[in-house]
């Protein structure tokens, strides 16, 4: 539950603890928007694995603030409704975040991205 609790600690602590542990700044980066960022940080418990594998992102681009959450294409209300995000597993198009597309961010003139 530590890793995706709502904890901050000073910069000295996080950056020890992160070495050793999954902390909750760790985990959030793979729910940004951006691709080369949701396809990192996978660790639940153990960060080595992300530094291992080349899957490791510190912070997010636009920082934990600024980070746009979400799947640009899945951006409207209608789809983000109980009822769509039950069936989405079985209709759903991934889009660029399967890990077979190489990371490559969604095309700006999408419908589905915001500009």
């Amino acid at each position: 539950m530590f890793n995706h609790s709502n904890v901050s600690m000073p910069k000295a602590v996080d950056a020890v603890l992160r070495l050793f542990v999954v902390i909750p700044d760790f985990p959030s980066v793979h729910h940004s928007v951006t691709i080369r960022e949701t396809v990192s940080n996978f660790g639940f418990n153990f960060p080595g694995w992300d530094r291992i594998f080349g899957t490791y992102r510190p912070q997010p681009t636009a920082g934990h603030q600024g980070m746009t959450i979400g799947l640009a294409q899945y951006r409207d209300r209608g789809q983000v409704t109980l009822p769509f995000l039950l069936i989405l597993p079985f209709v759903g198009n991934p889009g660029n975040y399967s890990t077979n597309k190489s990371g490559r961010e969604p095309v700006k003139d999408s419908p589905h991205v915001e500009s």
